[in-house]
């Protein structure tokens, strides 16, 4: 039994330290593996209790984060529990005897939160060195645990101020083009369109060190990154296909900030997020001004046909996080 003790104690300590190293060091790693399937069976739940409130949605981020910080302290407590219960070269200094488990878990405790020393001790050789290397793995957790948190809670108003930045020109893919149009041409967007695209590649980047970005959701939609993300690309499908090519703003422009959006959709994946089975519908040349000049129509139901796996993934990503399609009750009361 205290052979049994040994092996799962260092199985769960090894466990937490993968997953917890995975998921916070390895950028390209996306979430380790505990914590991506701890985070989709969460968020599911909370979806599910919250019936789609916003302000209830909104706090599933926080928790997502605490409880993955809780997973990986609650597997190392555990594990070191176990490790040292294997053993009886854990000494008692102040009444001596055997230690119990509530002993054990009381060491392995002020141990990995480094509180000092104890009225319990290793005897000397390996176990001194073990009680170090305990202390070590607690340190670590701490340290890269809090920096981890800061990270997040950084790139959380980061991809708030992005959304924001899209929503103050419109709530919609159709007033988003009708704002940029001067009267001649969309000249004036390609500041913009060159921001948003450096801005999302920088976001892209955090999504994919921190997954559980996609689980902060804002409450309000002009705040809401995955609904402004959609707006920008449903616009973006006006500029590059609904409107002829010597209006059109900077093509080069144009194409870096769907192969940003693109990156950014390409997240949904490593984070267990799939495609909608159905498709979006999609936005009309008749919501756009009568000034703003238009390819024919037949063309661009073509074009919308060709990007049908494009739109799914971005209703995926909005029904992943509880949100409306652009251009349904919200925007069009901000009309």
């Amino acid at each position: 039994m205290e052979l049994f003790y040994l092996i799962f104690g260092i199985f769960l300590v090894a466990l937490a330290i993968i997953d917890f190293v995975w998921t916070t060091l390895w950028v390209d790693g996306g979430a380790g593996p505990l914590t991506n399937r701890l985070t989709s069976a969460y968020w599911t739940l909370h979806k599910a209790i919250s019936n789609r409130q916003p302000k209830l949605l909104s706090l599933a981020g926080p928790f997502v984060l605490i409880l993955t910080l809780s997973m990986w302290i609650f597997l190392l407590w555990i594990g070191w529990t176990l490790i040292f219960a294997s053993t009886s070269f854990i000494v008692d200094t102040k009444d001596g005897g055997p230690m119990s488990w509530f002993e054990n878990a009381y060491y392995a405790g002020y141990l990995i939160f480094t509180l000092g020393n104890g009225e319990f001790a290793p005897d000397d050789g390996i176990w001194q060195i073990i009680a170090i290397l305990a202390t070590g793995s607690g340190m670590l957790f701490i340290t890269f645990g809090v920096t981890y948190l800061l990270q997040v809670l950084s790139a959380v108003t980061d991809k708030r101020s992005l959304a924001s930045s899209i929503s103050g020109i419109a709530l919609d893919p159709a007033a988003f083009v009708n704002c940029a149009w001067n009267g001649k041409d969309f000249d004036n967007v390609n500041l913009l369109l060159d921001t948003f695209a450096n801005d999302l590649s920088g976001i892209v980047s955090k999504y994919n060190a921190y997954p559980v970005l996609h689980y902060y959701r804002s409450a309000t939609h002009d705040r809401s990154l995955p609904v402004n993300i959609v707006v920008l690309d449903e616009a973006l499908t006006f500029l590059s296909y609904g409107i002829p090519q010597q209006h059109q703003p900077n093509r080069l422009l144009i194409q870096e900030l769907r192969s940003s959006i693109t990156s950014y959709l390409d997240t949904l994946h490593a984070s267990s997020i799939d495609s909608s089975p159905v498709v979006p519908p999609h936005q009309v040349l008749a919501n756009l001004n009568d000034t703003i000049p238009l390819v024919d129509p037949s063309d661009y139901e073509k074009a919308m046909e060709s990007l049908e796996t494009r739109r799914r993934k971005l209703l995926g990503l909005l029904e992943m996080t509880g949100e409306e399609w652009p251009g349904t009750s919200y925007a069009n009361s901000s009309n």
